[in-house]
């Protein structure tokens, strides 16, 4: 089965907007743990406007399943995942100021200073994935990173879903089939959501984990976050 990790950024926002510690963002994850995610993911962005630094180290000392961390990897970045030391490190190109990830790496262009990156980052224990778009040609450099897993940057396919999913769902099963072929993983996430989750897995092979904030934070509004899990644990299988 699928993995699902689920990102508590959105829940650390709505904290942030009080200033004091409700929603407790470490009973969110263990409790997205006891309601059966497999991971929790946190994006912490260099002005600190939903999950903070600190956040990441006492969320390392909670998790019983799997901590993926995103981000650019800056300094900063990487002192945090030097004194943290996740399971797993998601590489993403996202400028200080973005609101959102919007595109993965080119690993042309950036194939010296993600090998290096991604050199430093396995050296403290940490797994490693590449936040990538649906271009088949992108993994072979990829790969030559010595990078672990990529990452499947989704919004594309959940754009077109309505309307076109064949022929959006085609990269990423091309994507995915020449990543098995050089030896990595395949995660995925962004705009991932109850109504197209399900035929992403079913068509995307070798699918290890998806990442989801957004959308299953909106839908615990309505269901209740157990329920919601169960919803998106049930798209998986």
């Amino acid at each position: 089965m699928t993995k699902l990790s689920v990102n508590i950024n959105k829940i650390a926002l709505i904290r942030n907007a009080r200033g004091a510690n409700n929603p407790d963002i470490l009973k969110v994850a263990k409790d997205c743990e006891r309601f059966g995610a497999m991971g929790i993911t946190v994006h912490p962005r260099p002005d600190q406007r939903h999950i903070k630094y600190q956040d990441v180290l006492d969320l390392k000392d909670v998790i019983a399943t799997e901590l993926n961390v995103e981000g650019y990897p800056d300094e900063k970045f990487l002192e945090l995942i030097r004194k943290a030391k996740p399971d797993q490190v998601t590489l993403v190109p996202d400028p200080p100021d973005a609101l959102t990830s919007n595109t993965g790496w080119d690993t042309l262009k950036e194939k010296i200073f993600l090998t290096g990156v991604v050199s430093e980052i396995k050296s403290m224990g940490c797994r490693v994935s590449i936040f990538l778009n649906a271009e088949p040609y992108l993994v072979e450099n990829a790969a030559a990173t010595g990078c672990d897993r990529i990452e499947l940057y989704t919004e594309p396919y959940a754009t077109h879903y309505d309307h076109d999913r064949e022929k959006y769902i085609k990269p990423y099963i091309e994507t995915a089939v020449e990543a098995q072929k050089c030896g990595l993983g395949i995660n995925a996430g962004h705009d991932l959501n109850l109504d197209n989750l399900h035929y992403f897995k079913a068509h995307v092979p070798h699918l290890l984990e998806v990442s989801i904030g957004h959308a299953l934070v909106c839908d615990a509004l309505y269901f209740g976050l157990e329920n919601t899990i169960g919803m998106y644990l049930r798209q998986l299988k």
